[in-house]
């Protein structure tokens, strides 16, 4: 007989909270034949979610489940509920909601594995499987183009004017004053001001569509039915180059220009197909998806450096340098933003950043 795996116990902040769990898990293991002893952390994410893996007795329907843990007040299961039963009811793969308690925020959802999209990209860029890596992403390339022309986006959020405006804020707040200590001048201010006007103004001029918000390969799976669809909770109701752009230019892996231009084309070709309305022109596109990487780049300076100084959660600082590379390159490239270029290059680490261009 195999000796039963031993896993290191969950650790809990709050007694009370732990104490809520183990019932709610008591209460539903009988029903889906869960072996509490199995249970384990499977990932963690920027925000106060967390995740466990939890095993099923043999004979069952599935070897095993995934157990969110959101804490309310900070997190509300509400939307991932939504917006997993959204992705259904469009033909995508997403976690399957099989049990909630959603006043105290514990899930019990169907196992996609643990075949990470970022993981396989970078094994096949190392191995110099070409292929396999275009292959991953066209396949996220066409569940993207399913999602925008099937998800009824009437319901999320809207992408609106003072969200955007609220995103680009956490640059100057936390990535300029917290991580660097520095202090613009009206100028500066003016011209920070008047880039972000002409960024917010490109993202509300495009087609409205179901927006992941997050779409990149960290938050999608390989399954053998397409990708697996991962932290969807923040959708939104926006711009359709927005989740293109987080697609290709990914905080964890990037890409030469000339592929991601090519996964674009594609992108564009399928969704004009699908009926979508990107713009008539790919020139065009490209230049609406370059500006909203740069609001979502700058976005993710500011969010990266409150991980690190608000959350304790250093790491992700350690991108900086990619995303500033990517904003940099954008920022110099088109006309009435090469203020914020020169915005940008005190903060740089110019020799970290030459490494991503």
């Amino acid at each position: 007989m195999t000796a039963p795996v031993s896993h290191p116990p969950i650790a809990w902040h709050d007694e009370a909270r732990r104490a809520a769990f183990e019932r709610w898990l008591a209460g539903i293991a009988p029903a889906h034949r869960l072996v509490p002893a199995s249970l384990r952390s499977a990932s963690s994410d920027a925000s106060f979610r967390r995740y466990f893996r939890i095993d099923a007795e043999a004979g069952g329907a599935h070897p095993s489940f995934i157990v969110m843990d959101a804490p309310p007040p900070q997190e509300d299961v509400r939307p991932f509920v939504a917006v997993a039963r959204l992705l259904h009811e469009a033909g995508l793969l997403a976690p399957q909601v099989i049990e909630r308690d959603e006043a105290r925020g514990f899930l019990l959802l169907s196992d996609l594995g643990s075949r990470l999209y970022l993981a396989e990209l970078r094994e096949a860029v190392e191995r110099g499987e070409a292929k396999q890596a275009d292959a991953l992403m066209r396949a996220a390339i066409a569940a993207l183009v399913q999602w925008q022309s099937r998800a009824d986006a009437s319901g999320l959020p809207p992408y609106d004017d003072a969200l955007l405006r609220r995103e680009l804020a956490l640059f100057p707040e936390w990535c300029v004053a917290r991580e660097f200590g520095q202090s613009w001048s009206e100028a500066q201010r003016q011209q920070w001001d008047a880039a972000c006007e002409l960024l917010v103004r490109s993202a509300l001029a495009q087609p409205v569509v179901a927006v992941h918000r997050d779409y990149m390969p960290r938050n999608l799976m390989v399954t053998g039915a397409g990708p697996g669809i991962l932290d969807f909770q923040d959708a939104v109701r926006g711009p359709i180059s927005y989740d293109v752009a987080s697609l290709l230019r990914d905080a964890f892996i990037s890409w030469d220009e000339e592929q991601e231009v090519d996964w674009a084309v594609r992108y564009w070709e399928a969704a004009r197909q699908a009926g979508l309305p990107p713009a008539d022109d790919f020139g065009e596109f490209w230049r609406q998806l370059e500006w909203m990487g740069l609001q979502r780049h700058l976005k993710v300076l500011g969010i990266f450096c409150r991980l690190k100084h608000r959350d304790g959660k250093p790491k992700y600082s350690e991108d900086l340098p990619r995303f500033f590379a990517y904003a940099h390159k954008v920022a110099t490239r088109y006309n009435g933003l090469g203020a914020l270029a020169r915005l940008l290059e005190p903060l740089m680490g110019t020799d970290r950043v030459e490494a991503f261009y």
